[in-house]
């Protein structure tokens, strides 16, 4: 996203306007950048007060960047593979989960069937 507020035109308040603007989300997008947070874009266009489409202001831009910046700072801090190697210690910790197999229903015998209620049950009186 740092890429592409830094080589497009940045507007506040929309996906793009009319004139080649395009929104932060879509600029890292355009960069290589895989993300659809909307809440990113609503907060975005809170930050920015609007309800209208217009291009960003040179603060608003310096704002944006600097939290962009302090963001991959922090990143660089955190120790990725020593993560990585906690959590599969974790789940190398669990425990096995318990596998249940379908039992299959016993078929009765015919003599201890419950008649159906379709069929006419002979030993019934038949009243007309």
């Amino acid at each position: 996203m740092l890429e592409g507020i830094r080589a497009n035109p940045i507007v506040v308040g929309a996906y793009t306007d009319s004139r080649g603007g395009i929104c932060p989300m879509l600029a890292a997008h355009r960069h290589g950048g895989r993300t659809s947070f909307v809440s990113f874009a609503r907060a975005w266009d809170a930050f920015a007060r609007t309800d209208t489409i217009r291009r960003a202001t040179q603060r608003e831009l310096r704002t944006l960047e600097h939290l962009l910046e302090a963001s991959l700072a922090e990143e660089d801090q955190t120790d990725l593979a020593a993560a990585i190697a906690e959590h599969r210690a974790a789940v190398g910790r669990r425990v096995p989960e318990i596998l249940a197999r379908r039992l299959k229903p016993r078929q009765r015998p015919p003599e201890e069937r419950t008649p159906s209620l379709n069929r006419t049950n002979v030993s019934s009186p038949i009243v007309s």
